[in-house]
């Protein structure tokens, strides 16, 4: 199972010293984060893609190159990338360059993102989301799997003899993850093409995780690519710990009470009690993560949010140094004893990928091997 560290990349004051880093030391601080990550023995470091103050990582593969280029083992991804308001050719483009300038250690996290005025500033309607996304992703499938694209869509201008460059490392697109908190439509466009689904619960109650969760996997299965519970699920969460339960809510309160995410809303208490939040000790934090798995099925990746509210950068390379001594190592073997033999432990790499040759399903623009109209006839 893989574990990791997401950012939403905030620039937020520090509510306990009034500080409030410069957009310099807060991407300083998101790369000083990624290397800390491997440093502790994770394997995933994601970051956000944000267009808009608070927030500053506008360019993703910028940011994963230079980390790339810094560490030899970590796995580069996004906690979103733009689907709707990026030019597919562009992200074809970027990822495969990533992807062999990283030796292959990339995948990436499609999303609509959630904020509503980044729509118009690059030319595109919010209340065409959906189709957006759906279109979009088609065509970047194609370009990462065609040689020459001619196409023509709705929401861009037709492509002509296209040809994508660099076409992907080894034939192999990287994996991709369609990450969503409300849209059934994105957990079916991530089953329809056999894709993982990444549900990022922070916000969110176990029932309505467990039912986004389940869509995806029955139409995984539908779709002709597995039984349900060997599709390929991440997770979200965010933990605090210290030595104690009291000592973690002192320390931790005041940034929750400020978070530009949720702040302003319900208690800590509160929000603790309804969302997978944890804040405590080390041995709580691996409980309630090992309670995700009783609602959401065994899954492969579980990313955490560590680094945002303003809380200082010593504050969080402290709790990825705890997450990587005292929470992954038993959740790493607690997870695989619990889990049956025929789910997989990990999501698809780019070894694992490649290793497939080139008649996998992996290669295909269409993998699913029955159509909409036959699965959506199993549902009645």
């Amino acid at each position: 199972m893989q574990f990791g560290i997401f950012t939403i990349g905030d620039v937020t004051r520090d509510p306990t010293t009034g500080h409030t880093p410069s957009e310099h030391e807060r991407i300083t601080a998101m790369t000083r984060i990624a290397l800390a990550a491997e440093e502790a023995g994770l394997d995933v470091f994601a970051t956000g893609e944000h267009h808009n103050p608070p927030f500053v990582p506008s360019s993703p593969t910028t940011m994963l190159g230079w980390i790339a280029a810094k560490t030899s083992t970590l796995q580069l991804s996004t906690a979103t990338t733009l689907i709707t308001t990026n030019d597919p050719v562009k992200i074809a483009e970027d990822f495969a360059m990533l992807q062999h300038l990283s030796e292959g250690r990339v995948d990436l996290m499609l999303g609509r993102g959630n904020t509503g005025p980044v729509y118009p500033w690059f030319g595109k309607d919010i209340r065409q989301g959906i189709p957006l996304a759906i279109e979009n992703y088609h065509l970047l499938r194609r370009l990462w799997r065609e040689p020459v694209v001619d196409w023509e869509g709705e929401f861009r201008t037709p492509l002509r003899g296209y040809t994508s460059t660099p076409m992907p490392l080894d034939d192999t697109p990287p994996f991709v993850w369609h990450g969503s908190i409300r849209s059934p439509e994105i957990a079916e466009q991530a089953a329809f093409y056999g894709d993982g689904f990444f549900h990022n619960n922070i916000f969110w109650n176990r029932e309505h995780t467990q039912q986004m969760i389940a869509l995806y996997r029955t139409r995984f299965e539908q779709y002709g690519h597995g039984a349900a519970d060997q599709a390929i699920v991440g997770l979200g969460g965010q933990v605090f710990m210290d030595t104690t339960e009291k000592e973690a809510v002192r320390r931790f309160r005041p940034y929750f009470d400020n978070a530009p995410v949720y702040g302003h809303g319900p208690s800590l208490e509160d929000f603790s009690t309804m969302t997978p939040l944890a804040v405590g000790t080390p041995e709580q934090v691996i409980e309630r993560t090992l309670g995700f798995a009783d609602y959401a099925g065994d899954y492969q990746r579980q990313l955490f949010l560590m680094d945002h509210a303003g809380l200082p950068l010593d504050v969080v390379l402290e709790q990825i140094e705890i997450l990587g001594r005292e929470v992954v190592p038993v959740l790493r073997t607690e997870f695989e004893r619990r889990r049956p033999a025929h789910v997989p432990s990990d999501p698809p790499t780019h070894l694992s990928l490649a290793a497939q040759g080139p008649d996998s399903p992996h290669r295909l623009v269409v993998p699913a091997q029955v159509d909409l109209a036959a699965a959506e006839a199993g549902d009645r």
